[in-house]
């Protein structure tokens, strides 16, 4: 066993963590001895001297330029993503449709793009990516956030493939409706408390998984809705 004195503190890049899971894993990370780096577009709530955050949108054209000195300067060993908007469509007035897909999947991209390369040069390395069950689906009310979620859970797959004989992990964790203000709708069946999606991320962290979904529950009930809109030409 390594002397409690001599171990050394591991590092997490944190992006979208200001509230909601977000705020919570970090919360838990700091708990257990992690050193944390966050961004977000809203200042965060935490003071503790483990912690660092900057205030940046990831739709901003300066975002790849900060992530990217963040990332050198930090050296994490665990990414996580954790941005996420969602935007019903409006035909008339399609201005928030392109917007979706900048923060949900392109700035992810940039995020991977700045973090993933130094970790394969170290040879190691957590790069998690949080997404949704709306990867698998089509949607008439909201076809930028779906499409983005698609791409999002896509990319991370290809990616984890590329990197992993370099010994660098990724994971793509996909849930369902969350109790945070990103869950809208009238009906959010099979809603999970922000404590238990915690509890999803931190057996991600430990286990890396390359896709990990919850409620597992969630899978046959996808598959059948996929089955139902194939059935109608959808």
């Amino acid at each position: 066993m390594i002397p409690e004195n001599t171990r050394v503190q591991s590092t997490a890049l944190l992006v979208g963590n200001s509230d909601g899971i977000g705020l919570a894993t970090t919360k838990r990370l700091l708990a257990a001895g992690w050193k944390i780096v966050g961004v977000s577009r809203s200042q965060s709530p935490i003071t503790e001297t483990s912690y660092q955050h900057f205030v940046a949108d990831v739709s901003d054209h300066n975002y790849k330029e900060l992530i990217d000195a963040l990332v050198l300067k930090a050296l994490p060993d665990l990414c996580i993503y954790f941005v996420g908007i969602g935007a019903l469509l409006d035909v008339s007035d399609m201005t928030d449709e392109a917007r979706v897909i900048d923060v949900n999947l392109t700035a992810m991209v940039k995020t991977a793009s700045a973090v993933v390369p130094l970790m394969v040069k170290r040879g190691r390395g957590h790069f998690i990516g949080i997404s949704s069950f709306a990867d698998e689906l089509p949607s008439a009310e909201a076809p930028s956030y779906f499409a983005s979620k698609s791409g999002f859970s896509s990319y991370l797959r290809g990616l984890g493939v590329a990197v992993r004989p370099r010994g660098v992990h990724i994971t793509n964790i996909r849930f369902g409706f969350v109790d945070t203000k990103m869950a809208k709708g009238d009906s959010r069946p099979l809603m999970m408390t922000v404590e238990k999606a915690v509890d999803h991320v931190q057996y991600c962290i430990d286990k890396k998984p390359s896709r990990h979904s919850a409620p597992r529950i969630a899978v046959p009930l996808i598959k059948c809705l996929k089955l139902i809109l194939k059935l109608k030409g959808i």
